[in-house]
């Protein structure tokens, strides 16, 4: 019997114990510490190779994740069994392939690659040119909701825009980090050619360009749609930079206002107005592309009301991670990602499992449960984005989602966080279910990070669904030990890293709290088991950004 098999059979048999082998009641199903602790060591173990989106470790997890799904006898909801395929398409950088030459005053100045520009890859062209005019668009936003249009006046069809990296300070966290993420889209709709994003001083203090640097050698992934093309890429942008502002100064030399006038402006807190720049650019790159697919793994457990059945309670968590580590002085080359996130699959299947035993006992929801193991979140929400636009039943009759990502489950947590709590009538049911426990819910501890725009529940948000994802809080009940700066430290040293593995979080932190990842199932199952069972389905709340912009009617803004 290889290792492979021995370690599957030993996990599998952790997750069929009989329901009757634990303290149960009808009315509520207990969550079991041990199931927890073996779904997790086996999609945390170095055999998966970090489960990399389109890796053969990730399509083992996910066979894992499928083997589970069936001994629960949860329905299938993927096009070939439990499975979703996501097509899509990997892009590298052809190395010191981009060029970026600024025509000024009949002079070519070519700009030093990279220490003063980088550019990332293209997924719709192998090669790409493109020579145009540039105009300068401050911050590129655009937003009704919040009076913004730094395009006024200005014609930026065919034309390269320089925008600013970074957003008005007066902004909500939340909705800016949402305005970021379409820059480009709105760039694209009205016309521009290309994009040039200036680094400024205010972000070089939180991340200094020679960090977004070591980036650019890394692979991109976008997925693609059913007639092979890119789902969200837009054929008029032909060249994209990302500029020092050291290197910036011949941009806007001869034009209506020089770069130390508008960094002045960042640093005093103003947002700069836009204008077209006296100058020109050209800007190429090359690329090389490489397809492939990888599977969102998708059940459901039907619902017991036949009014109620064909709506559905939607539990997702990420079952990619970032594979193995690049660094070659190291001998630890596996990112094991253990709370990155099996433990959010680990609870997810055992939520599962509680779900089915509550309908097995004459119990279960009224609504449908979905259960969904994403793939690509580590990509940018990919499995997430083609799951909500490809949805196996329609996305208005999904009422809700409980989004598992990285529970860190390192102390006794005594509160949760809730992000997503402020934005719809979810809010109240995450501090019922808490508050049955006996663990408070917290407000977010830090809302500069906008976590809520960071994880998979953001893509079912744009489709308008209400969602909340939970996290421990900062609270812990050992009075001796602080939860946040324990929490910090796992961001500091293990986050996103080799070092994301049972054996090292044992030595540095005393090993898992299983048993509180039973409790954080508990809850999460208790949030599901209200929103599926109670009459009224959850509401975006009248002054949320997001439940203004995706949740209303068509006549809505849309920024």
């Amino acid at each position: 019997m290889t290792k492979f098999t021995m370690l599957a059979g030993i996990a599998l048999s952790f997750s069929l114990l009989a329901c009757g082998s634990a303290s149960t009641t009808p009315a509520e199903p207990q969550a079991r510490a041990g199931a927890i602790q073996a779904h997790l060591e086996f999609l945390a173990d170095d055999l998966l190779e970090g489960r990399d989106t389109g890796s053969r470790g990730h399509e083992i997890a996910s066979a894992y994740i499928a083997a589970n799904y069936k001994a629960l006898g949860l329905e299938a909801y993927g096009e070939d069994g439990y499975y979703q395929w996501m097509p899509a398409r990997q892009t590298r950088l052809v190395p010191n392939s981009p060029t970026f030459t600024l025509h000024t005053n009949g002079d070519d100045i070519e700009i030093a690659y990279p220490k003063a520009f980088f550019s990332g890859p293209s997924a719709t062209h192998k090669e790409q040119s493109v020579q145009a005019e540039l105009v300068f668009v401050g911050y590129g936003l655009v937003s009704e909701s919040f009076g913004l249009d730094d395009y006024a006046d200005l014609d930026v069809d065919g034309k390269i825009v320089v925008m600013l990296t970074g957003r008005p300070a007066d902004l909500p966290s939340e909705a800016a980090a949402h305005l970021n993420r379409i820059k480009t889209e709105l760039a694209a709709e009205r016309g521009a050619v290309g994009v040039i994003t200036l680094h400024t001083p205010e972000r070089e203090e939180v991340r200094p360009f020679e960090v977004s640097l070591m980036y650019q050698n890394a692979p991109s992934m976008r997925w693609l749609k059913e007639d092979g093309s890119v789902f969200g890429a837009f054929d008029n942008l032909q060249g994209g930079a990302y500029l020092h502002y050291e290197a910036a100064e011949p941009l806007f030399e001869n034009s209506e206002q020089s770069l130390q006038n508008i960094l002045a402006q960042l640093e005093a807190g103003e947002s700069p107005t836009g204008f077209a720049l006296p100058v020109s650019a050209t800007l190429t790159r090359e690329s090389v592309h490489q397809e492939m697919k990888s599977p969102n793994v998708i059940a459901v457990l039907p619902g017991s009301d036949p009014e109620l059945a064909d709506e559905y309670v939607v539990y997702t968590a990420h079952s990619d991670h970032l594979g193995l580590a690049q660094d070659m002085s190291s001998d630890n080359k596996v990112n094991n990602g253990a709370l990155d996130n099996a433990s959010g699959v680990a609870v997810m299947l055992e939520t599962a499992r509680m779900f089915a035993e509550a309908a097995a006992n004459g119990n279960g929801p009224r609504r449908s449960v979905m259960f969904v193991a994403l793939t690509g979140e580590e990509k940018g929400l990919l499995g997430a984005d083609y799951f909500a636009e490809n949805p196996p039943v329609p996305v208005s009759q999904m009422v809700a989602n409980v989004n598992l990502d990285m529970p860190v489950l390192l102390y006794p947590f005594a509160d949760v966080v809730a992000f997503g709590a402020t934005h719809s009538t979810l809010g109240d049911v995450v501090e019922r279910a808490a508050a049955r426990y006996d663990i408070k819910s917290s407000p977010d501890p830090m809302p500069e990070q906008a976590i809520f725009t960071r994880s998979d529940h953001y893509m079912l948000v744009t489709r308008g669904i209400p969602a909340v994802f939970l996290m421990t809080g900062f609270t812990s009940q050992d009075e001796d030990e602080e939860g946040g700066e324990v929490w910090g430290q796992f961001f500091a040293e293990q986050y996103h890293r080799p070092t994301d593995d049972v054996a090292t979080l044992t030595e540095v932190y005393g090993g898992i709290r299983y048993d509180f990842g039973a409790l954080f199932a508990q809850i999460n199952f208790a949030i599901g088991d209200e929103i599926a069972n109670e009459d009224k389905r959850p509401e975006w709340l009248p002054d949320s950004y997001f439940g203004t912009i995706f949740g209303g009617d068509e006549n809505s803004p849309r920024h």
